[in-house]
């Protein structure tokens, strides 16, 4: 009976230990995925079935028009071999269904990687990864935002969910408390597939016979105190992806930084007695904008910049705290500007400066059940008609206002 208790205080005191290393409700276990990446599974050689997906419905309030879409739909498979080795991945079906000639739909590899335990303080993992950059790339489960849309500026600037292929170290610094690290090196970026009002985003390579003659490193410092999760990070990587020959003739720098894409963020979180707060803010540099234009004619910008800040409160806290439930009252006002600073071959489009205003309600019933309801008010400045290739009645007309209202579901397990 003695060695019984023992080892279930043992095994309480472990699962403590895991647990209060998380530092904070943005990091709970939320999933089985969550469970495993805790260190909380007991058993070697176990296998973990997880997942995540979401429905989104929107009505267009200029065009009148309306939309039905199964947003995303995610299995997570994961195994634990040893307690110092673990396996994660996430097979991800976008838009329902992938048929020929119809790009709208996608099946892919969102992480595969391996996860070795150095120490109680210290992790490497590496294959196909998601770096520590922004708020949403990490956390981009519909159960942890706000709105049936990620935030706009964590999708046209900092690209969530961003995945490429390499190894990267975590950790945390005992000695101050709540302070976490990241640093990671990965393959670059492709310019040639970066596409004006998209920012990088057609620029990530996803494991998808990645070219690595360009590398990227990424960074992160990440604390926690008190209510407050306050982060900071950094991307530096090449976007040429070329033989020197080649990119000699296109005139475009080689090498494993060349024609270089630099991105920095900061963003701050706080939670406390039912209020929610969580702000943002990031900026890209490609100096060699001029150069990948010249190559590619792809009017790459030379600096995009962007922000928001959301404020929520669940109103549970005022019905019941010890509720586990979710009623959530929230706002978020976003600003980005796609083409801040073009080359001299560039050319601005005033729909890349843009201001989106929601508002909307979250309840969740339950853990891992969402229901969404929003309103999105999005402003921009005057599109140039000269890049207009096919005009109206070809292409629907553009308003730099207009408004959409989404309702939605969401789970996680």
């Amino acid at each position: 009976m003695q060695l019984y208790l023992w080892r279930m205080k043992r095994q309480l005191l472990l699962i403590f230990l895991i647990v209060s290393s998380l530092h904070g409700v943005m990091a709970q276990v939320l999933t089985r995925e969550d469970s495993l990446s805790a260190g909380l599974i007991r058993s070697n050689n176990t296998t973990v079935l997880s997942g995540y997906g979401q429905i989104k419905a929107e009505y267009d309030f200029r065009l009148k028009t309306a939309t039905a879409n199964l947003t995303r739909n995610v299995l997570f498979v994961g195994h634990k071999f040893s307690n110092r080795i673990y396996f994660f991945s996430e097979l991800e079906l976008e838009n329902a269904k992938v048929v020929g000639g119809q790009p709208s739909g996608e099946i892919s590899m969102e992480q595969l990687f391996l996860k070795f335990s150095v120490n109680r303080d210290m992790y490497i993992q590496a294959g196909l990864f998601i770096p520590r950059i922004g708020i949403t790339n990490e956390n981009h489960l519909p159960t942890t935002f706000n709105g049936n849309d990620r935030p706009f500026v964590e999708t046209f600037i900092i690209p969530a969910t961003w995945r490429e292929i390499g190894v990267g170290l975590y950790g945390r610094v005992r000695s101050i408390s709540g302070f976490n690290y990241s640093v990671a090196i990965m393959n670059g970026l492709s310019s040639k597939s970066f596409v004006n009002g998209s920012g990088i985003r057609e620029g990530r390579q996803e494991g998808s016979n990645a070219t690595a003659a360009n590398l990227a490193v990424t960074a992160s410092a990440l604390y926690y105190v008190k209510s407050w999760r306050l982060q900071m990070s950094g991307y530096y990587g090449g976007s040429a992806g070329l033989t020197p020959r080649v990119a000699d003739s296109l005139q475009l720098q080689s090498g494993v930084f060349g024609t270089p894409v630099a991105l920095g963020e900061v963003d701050a979180q706080y939670h406390k007695n039912g209020m929610a707060f969580k702000a943002l803010a990031t900026a890209v540099g490609i100096p060699d904008a001029y150069e990948i234009n010249r190559a590619f004619a792809n009017n790459t910008p030379s600096m995009m910049v962007g922000y928001y800040a959301e404020l929520g409160y669940n109103f549970y806290q005022l019905i019941n705290p010890e509720v586990h439930k979710n009623l959530t009252v929230f706002v978020r006002q976003e600003f980005m500007d796609l083409n801040y600073r073009v080359p001299s071959n560039g050319i601005k489009n005033g729909i890349n400066h843009k201001n989106y205003t929601v508002m909307g309600l979250t309840y969740q019933p339950v853990n891992g059940v969402i229901i969404k309801m929003d309103y999105v008010l999005r402003k921009t400045q005057p599109r140039n008609e000269d890049l207009i290739v096919t005009p109206f009645p070809q292409q629907l007309p553009y308003y730099t206002s207009n408004g959409f209202f989404n309702i939605g579901l969401g789970y996680s397990f």
